[in-house]
């Protein structure tokens, strides 16, 4: 088992674990969570031996085979297949040896080792490797391809071939996902699911988590917390914690005020001077309990589009590619506001040249296109992503959009992407990845498009942007179209799934689980028919009827969602009023001085107002709530 005992871990100066106690069993499937730069990869580093902990130990058993991930990738002229078999480092490491055994003509040792390979299915090896390779999108003719032809990403799901390939005891994924398709991110949750050792798994996939993980270890505070079950369980059990850790807190901070109070007024009287002293004392013993921050650090809505024609785009009998090269053909489509349409297909028929081509990046071959006057599209693609530039800060991003727009306004937009106070002011150039997708989403946002496009905006993102990003996209007013590996954002917005297959693009009867059969189906090699076929879809229909009212609800939904959402910014604001107006209070200068009697009579007349505020608009929230809750469970 992996076991660690009182870890700190500091990475440069910034300390990252304090005395943390964690053990993770044999088997165990472990997702790894918590906000980007917590540690995770971190923790990682020091299960491989990259980092020693300040304080504490860390254990694993000497004889378990450990695989990983390799972030880069020499450019050799290798086969693509016999770099993936260099993962089984046990079958090389025999075969180098019978190689020496056959130049020494040592027949006892040969027979040996051709027995030992044959005990390990070493055979059997490349097979199991062409399969690994297939699964993550590769083609048979990619097999014999030199490594060093491929792009970064190709190069990505080679490495991680790679690792999947070894026969460990133990695998460490770290975003396994980044790079793949919706696809292959299917194919690999169903590898993983059968992975008979032990994984420790960080992703922003809680889907993924849902379907491979057994436990979460969460990191915050400098700690790591284990919850049994998966993330869908973790998010449950959190819950509750931080319900019960609000509450205790509230419950606490009330009874501080009261003892500060008491020893305030009364410790300058010598009757109860002594009583004073008690309490304070008992102030200081008292353990704090840390308020629960439950709120995220991400908060953004996308603003209702300045106009929103009824008919926002028309492709007729469209072709698309590059050059003189067709890609997709026979393309039909009318998009209006409210449409949210997701696109399913294999790697490499054309998701990406869909979308670039109505983005205006790539012309039209044939047919025709017809663009609403007021169009504005909302383009979302790595390559913007990778266009931003490195010497210039957020805020000077959002200035060449806004010129004449009060820097006040621009910082208070960008914070609600988490860029608050310097990072504001921080060039481009040094940030992550996921900072940078974050910054190029707000962009997008601020300009107000009635048409987004989006090509795998998720990559890079954790778990509390994707969150940010769904509630955004759910109450967003024009139309949508989205190219996702991240199926919790597709099952969350997307109302109608067109599949991309076969040189077109058309609706899709089916769902994310149809979807999945078909692609099993088509692996299968059963066709590429594009409709599946008519027992498998035999409820085409109910399905399309089912999504159609789920469009229909979520229309309906908005108009709750945005009352709700302006009752809470009353509760807020009547929430800190009160909560200024008790300091004032809580003076004992106040109640002592005769000429402040009227001031306290003020006070106390504005207090009663705001307890009778708050009551009201409580309850104006307890039934805006149970409102939503009942609309959205369809009663």
């Amino acid at each position: 088992m992996l076991s660690f005992t009182n870890i700190s871990l500091r990475r440069g100066p910034r300390l990252l674990f304090e005395n943390f106690n964690l053990t993770i069993h044999p088997g165990q499937r472990v997702g790894l969570t918590g906000a980007n730069g917590c540690g995770k990869s971190s923790l990682f580093d020091l299960i491989l031996g990259r980092l020693q902990p300040d304080a504490g130990e860390f254990d694993q058993p000497s004889q378990w085979v450990l695989a990983h991930v390799a972030q880069e990738t020499p450019a050799v002229d290798r086969s693509a297949l016999d770099y993936v078999l260099d993962g089984d480092r046990e079958l090389r490491l025999l075969q180098s040896d019978l190689e020496k055994a056959e130049q020494a003509d040592d027949g006892t040792a040969q027979g040996t080792l051709h027995a030992r390979i044959e005990a390990i299915n070493g055979y059997t090896a490349p097979v199991r490797a062409a399969k690994l390779m297939h699964g993550l999108g590769f083609t048979a003719a990619q097999e014999s391809q030199p490594v060093r032809t491929f792009s970064g990403g190709w190069r990505m799901r080679l490495n991680l071939a790679q690792a999947l390939m070894c026969r460990s005891d133990l695998l460490l994924l770290d975003e396994p996902t980044n790079h793949l398709d919706l696809d292959t991110v299917l194919w690999l949750e169903e590898w993983l699911s059968t992975y008979p050792g032990t994984l420790l798994l960080i992703s922003h996939d809680r889907e993924l988590l849902d379907q491979v993980v057994s436990h979460i270890a969460h990191i915050e505070n400098k700690t790591v917390s284990y919850y049994r079950g998966n993330y869908a369980a973790f998010e449950r059990q959190r819950g509750e914690q931080l319900a019960q850790q609000q509450a205790a807190y509230q419950k606490q901070q009330r009874e501080i005020a009261h003892i500060q109070h008491f020893v305030d007024r009364f410790r300058a009287k010598a009757s109860k001077a002594r009583q004073a002293q008690s309490r304070l004392k008992a102030l200081q013993r008292m353990e704090q309990v840390a308020s629960a921050h439950v709120t995220s650090p991400f908060y953004f809505t996308l603003p209702p589009p300045e106009k929103l024609p009824a008919a926002l785009l028309r492709l007729r009998q469209v072709a698309m590619g590059y050059e003189q090269q067709a890609v997709l053909s026979h393309v039909n489509l009318d998009l209006a506001p409210g449409d949210r349409i997701g696109l399913l297909g294999p790697n490499g028929a054309g998701k990406s040249t869909f979308i670039k081509s109505l983005a205006g990046e790539l012309p039209s071959q044939a047919g025709t296109v017809e663009e609403a006057p007021d169009l504005v599209i909302g383009y979302f693609a790595q390559h913007q992503v990778e266009q931003l530039r490195a010497q210039e800060t957020p805020l000077q991003h959002l200035q060449v959009l806004a010129p004449s727009a009060p820097e006040k306004d621009l910082r208070n937009f960008l914070g609600g992407f988490n860029f608050q106070g310097e990072q504001a002011l921080a060039p481009v150039g040094s940030f992550s990845g996921g900072e940078k997708a974050r910054l190029a989403l707000a962009l997008l946002v601020y300009r107000r498009p009635n048409l987004l496009l989006l090509d795998e905006p998720t990559n890079h993102l954790d778990l509390e942007m994707r969150y940010a990003l769904t509630s955004a996209l759910q109450d967003f007013e024009g139309a949508m179209i989205i190219v996702s590996h991240d199926r919790h954002l597709l099952r969350s917005t997307a109302d109608t799934l067109w599949l991309v297959a076969n040189h077109t693009a058309i609706p899709f009867d089916g769902d994310l689980e149809d979807y999945q059969r078909w692609l099993q189906q088509r692996r299968g090699g059963t066709g590429e028919n594009t409709h599946g076929n008519p027992t498998e879809f035999q409820h085409a229909t109910v399905r399309k009827e089912r999504r159609r009212q789920e469009a229909e609800r979520r229309r309906l939904l908005q108009p709750l969602r945005k009352q709700l959402k302006e009752i809470e910014k009353t509760l807020e604001k009547l929430q800190a009023e009160k909560a200024v107006l008790d300091q004032q209070l809580a003076t004992p200068d106040l109640y002592q001085d005769p000429q402040q009697k009227e001031q306290l009579k003020v006070l106390l007349m504005e207090q009663a107002r705001l307890r009778n505020a708050l009551l009201e608009t409580e309850e104006k929230w307890l039934i805006a709530t149970e409102t939503l809750e009942a609309a959205e469970q369809g009663g």
